[in-house]
């Protein structure tokens, strides 16, 4: 997509559909003002190979992504978590996990 001048990542989000999740990505051309979105499937997987080489932008949404959805990215390593440790519970935009227990921050 990035020969094709969609050169800038609007988005990366996460859909959890139970059984399996899947991975959506936002691109953008720049000069004809298209947009356009494309889905990966992860059924079977959790995993995902990073896109930061080819977008910059990737850079903090693949680490939400993987916080928020425990998704890992394959080819990166964060060097800190950027928002909250769950304690070992499923990730929060997960279907899974438990709203309402008392969840304490864990320091780093």
């Amino acid at each position: 997509m990035k020969n094709e001048g969609f050169d800038y990542l609007k988005g990366i989000t996460a859909v959890d559909y139970n059984d399996h999740l899947e991975v959506v990505y936002i691109l953008f051309n720049t000069k004809s003002k298209k947009q356009e979105i494309i889905t990966v499937n992860l059924k079977g997987e959790n995993s995902i190979h990073s896109v930061i080489k080819l977008y910059r932008s990737a850079d903090w949404l693949e680490r939400e992504l993987s916080e928020m959805f425990g998704i890992e990215i394959l080819g990166r390593k964060a060097p800190r978590l950027l928002l909250e440790k769950w304690n070992g519970v499923d990730p929060p935009l997960r279907k899974s996990f438990a709203w309402g227990k008392d969840y304490k921050r864990q320091e780093p």
